[in-house]
Protein backbone atom coordinates (compact mmCIF):
# COMPACT_ATOMS: atom_id res chain seq x y z
CA UNK A 1 0.00 0.00 0.00
CA UNK A 2 2.88 2.37 0.79
CA UNK A 3 4.49 1.80 -2.60
CA UNK A 4 1.20 2.40 -4.41
CA UNK A 5 0.67 5.68 -2.58
CA UNK A 6 4.09 6.92 -3.72
CA UNK A 7 3.45 6.21 -7.39
CA UNK A 8 1.10 9.06 -8.39
CA UNK A 9 -0.30 12.39 -7.32
CA UNK A 10 1.07 14.85 -4.75
CA UNK A 11 2.75 13.30 -1.72
CA UNK A 12 3.92 14.71 1.59
CA UNK A 13 7.71 14.48 1.82
CA UNK A 14 10.05 15.45 4.67
CA UNK A 15 13.46 16.51 3.40
CA UNK A 16 16.46 16.49 5.75
CA UNK A 17 19.70 18.35 5.11
CA UNK A 18 22.92 18.59 7.11
CA UNK A 19 25.24 20.94 5.26
CA UNK A 20 28.94 21.74 5.15
CA UNK A 21 28.56 24.45 7.77
CA UNK A 22 28.03 21.60 10.30
CA UNK A 23 25.54 23.60 12.34
CA UNK A 24 22.74 21.05 12.50
CA UNK A 25 19.93 19.22 10.72
CA UNK A 26 17.21 21.10 8.83
CA UNK A 27 13.93 19.31 8.11
CA UNK A 28 11.20 20.70 5.86
CA UNK A 29 7.98 19.18 4.54
CA UNK A 30 6.95 19.69 0.95
CA UNK A 31 3.77 18.60 -0.80
CA UNK A 32 4.84 17.78 -4.35
CA UNK A 33 4.56 15.36 -7.23
CA UNK A 34 8.23 15.84 -8.10
CA UNK A 35 7.35 18.36 -10.80
CA UNK A 36 5.32 21.09 -9.07
CA UNK A 37 5.24 22.53 -5.58
CA UNK A 38 1.73 22.27 -4.14
CA UNK A 39 2.33 23.38 -0.55
CA UNK A 40 5.00 24.01 2.07
CA UNK A 41 4.63 22.20 5.38
CA UNK A 42 6.13 22.20 8.83
CA UNK A 43 9.86 22.65 9.49
CA UNK A 44 12.28 21.78 12.26
CA UNK A 45 15.90 22.39 13.17
CA UNK A 46 18.04 20.14 15.34
CA UNK A 47 21.37 21.83 16.14
CA UNK A 48 24.53 19.82 16.62
CA UNK A 49 26.10 20.22 20.05
CA UNK A 50 29.68 21.42 20.32
CA UNK A 51 30.77 17.84 21.01
CA UNK A 52 28.93 16.58 17.93
CA UNK A 53 30.45 19.31 15.80
CA UNK A 54 33.92 18.26 16.96
CA UNK A 55 33.19 14.67 15.92
CA UNK A 56 32.02 15.76 12.47
CA UNK A 57 34.89 18.20 11.98
CA UNK A 58 37.43 15.51 12.89
CA UNK A 59 36.04 13.25 10.15
CA UNK A 60 36.02 15.84 7.34
CA UNK A 61 38.10 14.76 4.36
CA UNK A 62 38.31 11.13 5.49
CA UNK A 63 36.81 8.18 3.65
CA UNK A 64 37.12 5.33 6.15
CA UNK A 65 38.23 4.75 9.72
CA UNK A 66 37.08 5.28 13.30
CA UNK A 67 36.52 9.02 12.86
CA UNK A 68 34.17 8.36 9.96
CA UNK A 69 32.38 5.67 11.98
CA UNK A 70 31.85 8.06 14.89
CA UNK A 71 30.58 10.76 12.54
CA UNK A 72 28.13 8.30 10.98
CA UNK A 73 26.68 7.48 14.39
CA UNK A 74 26.36 11.18 15.24
CA UNK A 75 24.55 11.90 11.98
CA UNK A 76 22.24 8.91 12.38
CA UNK A 77 21.26 9.77 15.94
CA UNK A 78 20.55 13.43 15.14
CA UNK A 79 18.42 12.64 12.10
CA UNK A 80 16.49 9.88 13.83
CA UNK A 81 15.66 12.17 16.74
CA UNK A 82 14.24 14.97 14.60
CA UNK A 83 12.58 12.84 11.90
CA UNK A 84 10.58 10.75 14.35
CA UNK A 85 8.31 13.79 14.64
CA UNK A 86 7.55 13.55 10.90
CA UNK A 87 6.13 10.02 10.86
CA UNK A 88 2.93 11.30 9.22
CA UNK A 89 4.78 11.93 5.96
CA UNK A 90 4.64 9.60 2.98
CA UNK A 91 8.38 9.74 2.30
CA UNK A 92 11.65 11.07 3.71
CA UNK A 93 14.47 12.55 1.60
CA UNK A 94 17.67 11.91 3.58
CA UNK A 95 20.84 13.58 2.33
CA UNK A 96 23.15 12.53 5.17
CA UNK A 97 26.37 14.38 5.92
CA UNK A 98 29.06 14.91 3.29
CA UNK A 99 32.48 14.14 4.75
CA UNK A 100 34.52 13.92 1.56
CA UNK A 101 33.89 14.86 -2.04
CA UNK A 102 36.35 14.10 -4.85
CA UNK A 103 34.24 13.07 -7.86
CA UNK A 104 37.22 12.67 -10.19
CA UNK A 105 39.10 10.51 -7.69
CA UNK A 106 37.63 8.52 -4.79
CA UNK A 107 34.05 9.63 -5.41
CA UNK A 108 31.73 11.18 -2.83
CA UNK A 109 30.90 10.19 0.74
CA UNK A 110 27.72 11.03 2.65
CA UNK A 111 27.38 9.16 5.95
CA UNK A 112 23.97 8.05 7.16
CA UNK A 113 22.01 4.80 6.78
CA UNK A 114 18.67 5.13 5.00
CA UNK A 115 17.73 1.52 5.72
CA UNK A 116 18.05 2.03 9.47
CA UNK A 117 16.28 5.38 9.29
CA UNK A 118 13.31 3.82 7.49
CA UNK A 119 13.01 1.21 10.22
CA UNK A 120 13.32 3.79 13.01
CA UNK A 121 10.71 6.13 11.55
CA UNK A 122 8.38 3.66 9.81
CA UNK A 123 8.53 5.84 6.68
CA UNK A 124 10.17 5.02 3.31
CA UNK A 125 13.48 6.82 2.92
CA UNK A 126 15.14 8.02 -0.28
CA UNK A 127 18.88 8.49 0.22
CA UNK A 128 22.34 8.19 -1.42
CA UNK A 129 21.43 10.89 -3.95
CA UNK A 130 24.91 11.60 -5.33
CA UNK A 131 26.55 8.25 -6.11
CA UNK A 132 24.75 7.47 -9.38
CA UNK A 133 25.62 10.89 -10.78
CA UNK A 134 29.32 10.49 -9.93
CA UNK A 135 29.40 6.98 -11.40
CA UNK A 136 28.12 8.40 -14.70
CA UNK A 137 30.85 11.03 -14.84
CA UNK A 138 29.08 13.83 -13.00
CA UNK A 139 30.31 16.05 -10.19
CA UNK A 140 27.55 14.80 -7.89
CA UNK A 141 26.87 18.43 -6.95
CA UNK A 142 25.10 20.71 -6.75
CA UNK A 143 21.82 18.77 -6.57
CA UNK A 144 19.33 21.51 -5.65
CA UNK A 145 19.02 23.02 -9.20
CA UNK A 146 16.03 20.90 -10.25
CA UNK A 147 14.22 22.21 -7.19
CA UNK A 148 15.32 25.76 -7.98
CA UNK A 149 13.66 25.34 -11.37
CA UNK A 150 10.40 24.33 -9.64
CA UNK A 151 10.72 27.32 -7.28
CA UNK A 152 11.11 29.73 -10.20
CA UNK A 153 7.91 28.29 -11.69
CA UNK A 154 6.18 28.51 -8.31
CA UNK A 155 6.79 32.23 -7.76
CA UNK A 156 6.12 33.08 -11.40
CA UNK A 157 9.55 34.14 -12.68
CA UNK A 158 9.36 35.40 -16.26
CA UNK A 159 13.06 36.14 -16.89
CA UNK A 160 16.29 34.29 -16.02
CA UNK A 161 17.08 34.30 -12.33
CA UNK A 162 19.99 33.08 -10.19
CA UNK A 163 19.62 31.14 -6.96
CA UNK A 164 22.76 31.65 -4.86
CA UNK A 165 23.19 29.34 -1.89
CA UNK A 166 25.80 30.58 0.59
CA UNK A 167 26.39 27.71 2.98
CA UNK A 168 29.79 26.30 3.84
CA UNK A 169 30.47 26.30 0.09
CA UNK A 170 28.73 28.63 -2.34
CA UNK A 171 26.74 27.32 -5.27
CA UNK A 172 24.89 29.05 -8.04
CA UNK A 173 21.95 27.97 -10.21
CA UNK A 174 21.00 29.99 -13.28
CA UNK A 175 17.39 29.26 -14.27
CA UNK A 176 15.53 30.06 -17.48
CA UNK A 177 11.86 29.78 -16.43
CA UNK A 178 10.64 29.87 -20.03
CA UNK A 179 11.72 26.24 -20.41
CA UNK A 180 9.26 23.42 -19.75
CA UNK A 181 11.40 21.01 -17.74
CA UNK A 182 14.66 21.32 -15.77
CA UNK A 183 16.48 18.85 -18.00
CA UNK A 184 15.54 20.71 -21.19
CA UNK A 185 18.55 22.18 -22.99
CA UNK A 186 19.20 25.72 -21.78
CA UNK A 187 16.96 25.47 -18.71
CA UNK A 188 19.72 25.36 -16.08
CA UNK A 189 23.37 25.97 -15.41
CA UNK A 190 24.70 25.12 -11.96
CA UNK A 191 28.06 24.89 -10.19
CA UNK A 192 29.91 25.63 -6.97
CA UNK A 193 31.22 29.19 -6.98
CA UNK A 194 33.83 28.72 -4.27
CA UNK A 195 34.11 28.82 -0.49
CA UNK A 196 31.41 30.76 1.34
CA UNK A 197 30.88 30.53 5.09
CA UNK A 198 33.19 27.61 5.89
CA UNK A 199 36.53 29.48 6.07
CA UNK A 200 34.94 32.40 7.90
CA UNK A 201 33.36 30.08 10.45
CA UNK A 202 36.60 28.15 10.86
CA UNK A 203 38.56 31.33 11.54
CA UNK A 204 36.01 32.58 14.08
CA UNK A 205 36.11 29.23 15.86
CA UNK A 206 39.92 29.12 15.89
CA UNK A 207 40.49 32.72 17.01
CA UNK A 208 37.47 33.55 19.14
CA UNK A 209 35.82 30.21 19.87
CA UNK A 210 32.66 31.51 18.21
CA UNK A 211 30.77 29.53 15.54
CA UNK A 212 30.45 32.40 13.06
CA UNK A 213 30.70 36.17 12.58
CA UNK A 214 27.23 37.15 13.79
CA UNK A 215 25.77 39.97 11.66
CA UNK A 216 29.22 40.40 10.05
CA UNK A 217 30.29 42.59 12.97
CA UNK A 218 33.93 41.49 13.00
CA UNK A 219 34.32 41.87 9.23
CA UNK A 220 32.51 45.22 9.35
CA UNK A 221 35.30 46.78 11.40
CA UNK A 222 38.12 45.46 9.20
CA UNK A 223 39.78 46.27 5.89
CA UNK A 224 40.29 43.93 2.94
CA UNK A 225 43.89 42.87 2.24
CA UNK A 226 43.91 43.17 -1.55
CA UNK A 227 47.11 41.17 -1.98
CA UNK A 228 45.58 38.13 -0.31
CA UNK A 229 42.41 38.59 -2.37
CA UNK A 230 44.38 38.66 -5.62
CA UNK A 231 46.26 35.48 -4.69
CA UNK A 232 42.96 33.78 -3.92
CA UNK A 233 41.44 34.77 -7.28
CA UNK A 234 44.49 33.40 -9.10
CA UNK A 235 43.33 29.85 -8.28
CA UNK A 236 42.70 27.78 -11.41
CA UNK A 237 39.25 26.77 -10.18
CA UNK A 238 37.73 30.12 -11.10
CA UNK A 239 38.71 29.86 -14.76
CA UNK A 240 37.35 26.33 -15.14
CA UNK A 241 34.20 26.10 -17.23
CA UNK A 242 31.22 24.74 -15.25
CA UNK A 243 29.69 22.44 -14.19
CA UNK A 244 32.20 22.04 -11.35
CA UNK A 245 32.08 21.30 -7.64
CA UNK A 246 34.14 21.61 -4.49
CA UNK A 247 34.81 19.82 -1.24
CA UNK A 248 34.41 21.88 1.92
CA UNK A 249 38.16 21.96 2.53
CA UNK A 250 39.35 22.56 -1.04
CA UNK A 251 40.22 26.16 -0.19
CA UNK A 252 41.56 25.56 3.31
CA UNK A 253 44.67 27.56 2.41
CA UNK A 254 42.53 30.71 2.55
CA UNK A 255 43.15 30.77 6.29
CA UNK A 256 46.89 30.81 5.61
CA UNK A 257 46.53 33.87 3.38
CA UNK A 258 45.13 35.89 6.28
CA UNK A 259 47.02 34.38 9.20
CA UNK A 260 49.13 37.51 9.79
CA UNK A 261 46.09 39.83 9.77
CA UNK A 262 44.07 41.06 12.72
CA UNK A 263 40.76 39.31 13.38
CA UNK A 264 38.74 42.09 11.76
CA UNK A 265 40.98 42.43 8.68
CA UNK A 266 41.12 38.65 8.28
CA UNK A 267 37.33 38.38 8.40
CA UNK A 268 36.86 41.28 6.02
CA UNK A 269 39.27 39.63 3.59
CA UNK A 270 37.66 36.18 3.81
CA UNK A 271 34.25 37.76 3.28
CA UNK A 272 35.56 39.60 0.23
CA UNK A 273 36.97 36.33 -1.11
CA UNK A 274 33.57 34.66 -0.88
CA UNK A 275 31.88 37.58 -2.66
CA UNK A 276 34.59 37.73 -5.34
CA UNK A 277 34.20 34.01 -6.02
CA UNK A 278 30.51 34.59 -6.74
CA UNK A 279 31.31 37.54 -9.02
CA UNK A 280 33.73 35.35 -10.97
CA UNK A 281 31.12 32.63 -11.25
CA UNK A 282 28.45 35.00 -12.55
CA UNK A 283 30.55 35.52 -15.66
CA UNK A 284 29.65 31.97 -16.72
CA UNK A 285 25.88 32.67 -16.83
CA UNK A 286 24.43 32.26 -20.35
CA UNK A 287 22.46 35.51 -19.99
CA UNK A 288 22.44 38.18 -17.27
CA UNK A 289 19.85 37.28 -14.64
CA UNK A 290 17.03 39.60 -13.63
CA UNK A 291 18.01 39.15 -9.97
CA UNK A 292 20.11 37.05 -7.61
CA UNK A 293 18.13 35.34 -4.86
CA UNK A 294 20.37 34.50 -1.90
CA UNK A 295 19.69 31.53 0.35
CA UNK A 296 21.65 29.89 3.16
CA UNK A 297 23.33 31.47 6.15
CA UNK A 298 25.33 33.94 4.06
CA UNK A 299 22.24 36.02 3.32
CA UNK A 300 22.19 37.03 7.01
CA UNK A 301 25.67 38.57 6.78
CA UNK A 302 25.15 42.23 5.82
CA UNK A 303 28.81 42.72 4.91
CA UNK A 304 28.77 39.81 2.47
CA UNK A 305 25.44 40.91 0.99
CA UNK A 306 26.69 44.46 0.46
CA UNK A 307 29.87 43.20 -1.21
CA UNK A 308 27.71 41.15 -3.56
CA UNK A 309 25.48 44.11 -4.38
CA UNK A 310 28.52 46.26 -5.20
CA UNK A 311 30.14 43.64 -7.43
CA UNK A 312 27.10 42.37 -9.36
CA UNK A 313 25.13 44.19 -12.06
CA UNK A 314 21.66 43.13 -10.93
CA UNK A 315 19.53 43.21 -7.76
CA UNK A 316 20.82 40.93 -4.96
CA UNK A 317 18.10 40.06 -2.46
CA UNK A 318 17.37 37.43 0.19
CA UNK A 319 15.16 34.68 -1.17
CA UNK A 320 12.41 35.65 1.26
CA UNK A 321 11.66 38.51 -1.15
CA UNK A 322 9.92 35.98 -3.43
CA UNK A 323 8.18 34.14 -0.60
CA UNK A 324 10.64 31.28 -0.04
CA UNK A 325 12.41 30.19 3.16
CA UNK A 326 16.16 30.65 2.90
CA UNK A 327 16.84 28.53 5.95
CA UNK A 328 14.93 25.51 4.65
CA UNK A 329 15.42 25.62 0.88
CA UNK A 330 18.08 22.90 0.86
CA UNK A 331 15.97 20.57 3.02
CA UNK A 332 12.99 21.23 0.75
CA UNK A 333 15.19 20.43 -2.24
CA UNK A 334 15.88 16.91 -0.97
CA UNK A 335 12.18 16.40 -0.30
CA UNK A 336 11.54 17.39 -3.92
CA UNK A 337 14.33 15.15 -5.24
CA UNK A 338 13.01 12.21 -3.21
CA UNK A 339 9.63 12.62 -4.88
CA UNK A 340 11.34 12.64 -8.28
CA UNK A 341 13.26 9.46 -7.45
CA UNK A 342 10.15 7.47 -6.52
CA UNK A 343 8.49 8.71 -9.74
CA UNK A 344 11.45 7.69 -11.90
CA UNK A 345 12.31 11.27 -12.88
CA UNK A 346 15.87 12.59 -13.36
CA UNK A 347 17.52 14.52 -10.54
CA UNK A 348 20.52 15.90 -12.44
CA UNK A 349 21.63 16.48 -16.02
CA UNK A 350 24.74 17.57 -17.97
CA UNK A 351 24.18 21.29 -17.31
CA UNK A 352 23.92 20.88 -13.53
CA UNK A 353 26.63 18.35 -12.66
CA UNK A 354 28.37 17.55 -15.94
CA UNK A 355 26.96 14.00 -15.88
CA UNK A 356 27.03 12.30 -19.30
CA UNK A 357 23.22 12.11 -19.54
CA UNK A 358 20.31 13.00 -17.32
CA UNK A 359 20.18 10.63 -14.38
CA UNK A 360 17.93 9.86 -11.44
CA UNK A 361 20.02 9.38 -8.31
CA UNK A 362 18.83 8.03 -5.01
CA UNK A 363 18.02 4.70 -3.40
CA UNK A 364 14.62 4.03 -1.81
CA UNK A 365 14.50 1.93 1.38
CA UNK A 366 11.17 0.81 2.83
CA UNK A 367 10.67 0.04 6.52
CA UNK A 368 10.61 -3.62 7.42
CA UNK A 369 7.11 -5.13 7.59
CA UNK A 370 6.86 -4.96 11.35
CA UNK A 371 7.63 -1.20 11.23
CA UNK A 372 5.20 -0.29 8.46
CA UNK A 373 2.03 1.60 9.44
CA UNK A 374 -1.19 -0.37 9.09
Amino acid sequence: MLKAKLSKGPIKVAGAMSGTSLDGVDVAVLETDGVRIFAFGETAYRPYSEAEQRVLTQALGQWVGPDVDRAAVTVQVAHTQVLRDFAGCDLIGFHGQTLAHAPRAQGTLQVGDGVALADKTGVPVCWDFRTADVELGGEGAPLAPFYHFACAKWFGATAPVVFLNLGGVGNLTWVDPSKSTPDEEGALLAFDTGPANAPMNDLMQARREQPYDKDGKVAMSGEVETGALELFLAENYFSRVPPKSLDRNDFSEMIGLVKELSDSDAMATLTAMSAAAVAQGMQHCPKPPSQVLVTGGGRKNPVLMEMLRVSLDCPVVPIEDVGLDGDMLEAQAFAFLAARVVRGLPTSCPSTTGVMAKVGGGVVSHPSKENQPT
